[in-house]
């Protein structure tokens, strides 16, 4: 059973919308703006400058604010109470849960490259886990990072490896209709998965619904560029979408990509899916965030 602050704040949530707005100073429902063509998803932390410190407030903001989905990295990591509440804003908002993080500890250096049993226990373990959490805010997806280089071992070897180990978690995720999305980045340069193309050869290795691509722009322009072509080149195999301009990482109009292009292309081909605001905020305070929620209405206007 859920503690008495689930009741207290499911009371609280359900009291109206305009009382929500004049203590968030948000916007107000007369002048609620229109949904965004895509489902750019905010994380916490994004507006607490207009919504507080409470992750729930903020989630109301982002609503208010014509976000209609939500990040989460660490949602693993939460209480199953505030799991649980959580799943019921959004239900309530009418919002959608985009990816967390399967955390199986510090798994970026419990390395699936290795082939070790320890480190591969620790994933599937971490999957049985993610099936469980899933459920409780109706998640689609999960991220998996595979982990270090194995400088000890040849890279057909660690990619071996690495296959072997995201089949058994897709065997996990798979009778449940849920997608681990693997991340290749770019700023940690000992981690093994670096490129579109390279996460799209294991995809097909894995040959499992439950294992795909989460292609992120930011980190596939620092590492590869040539967007468009190679997001058509993977496309079979991209579930899910981040975003973040470059150099910085932070929101679209601030860098060098041209992020009106790249979500009207994705939008053109049919793209559902959730695009997750993964980046920071360029400007500081209130200002810097009503930066960020234009920066989505200009770069979505197309």
């Amino acid at each position: 059973m859920l503690r008495r602050s689930f009741v207290t704040r499911s009371a609280l949530m359900g009291t109206g919308m305009l009382l929500a707005n004049q203590s968030l100073n948000a916007i107000p429902p007369q002048e609620s703006p229109p949904n965004f063509k895509l489902k750019y998803a905010p994380h916490f932390g994004m507006f607490k400058h207009h919504a507080g410190d409470d992750i729930f407030d903020q989630l109301r903001f982002m609503h208010q604010s014509g976000f209609t989905a939500l990040e989460d990295n660490g949602l693993m990591k939460r209480s199953v109470e505030d799991q649980e509440l959580l799943g019921a804003t959004l239900k309530e908002l009418n919002m959608e849960m985009g990816v967390f993080v399967i955390d199986g500890g510090d798994n970026w250096k419990t390395s699936l490259t290795t082939g070790k049993a320890e480190f591969v226990g620790k994933f599937v373990k971490a999957c049985e886990e993610a099936v469980h959490v899933a459920a409780r805010v109706n998640a689609k997806w999960m991220t998996v990072v595979p982990g270090f280089y194995d400088r000890s071992l040849p890279l057909g070897l660690q990619t071996s490896h690495v296959i072997e180990a995201l089949r058994l978690g897709a065997e996990v995720l798979e009778p449940h209709n849920l997608t681990m999305v693997l991340e290749p980045l770019s700023d940690t340069p000992e981690l093994f998965l670096r490129y579109a193309h390279q996460t799209y050869m294991i995809c097909t290795a894995v040959n499992s619904p439950a294992c795909k691509i989460l292609y992120d722009v930011y980190h596939m322009q620092k590492n590869e560029g040539h967007l468009i072509p190679n997001i058509d080149r993977c496309w079979d195999h991209i579930a899910y979408f981040q975003v973040g301009d470059n150099p910085g990482r932070k929101e679209p109009t601030t860098g060098e990509i041209n992020y009106q292009n790249i979500f009207k292309h994705i939008h053109t081909k049919g793209y559902q899916g959730i695009v997750g605001m993964e980046h920071g905020n360029a400007g500081s305070g209130k200002e810097g965030e009503l930066a960020v929620i234009e920066a989505y209405r200009v770069s979505d206007d197309f």
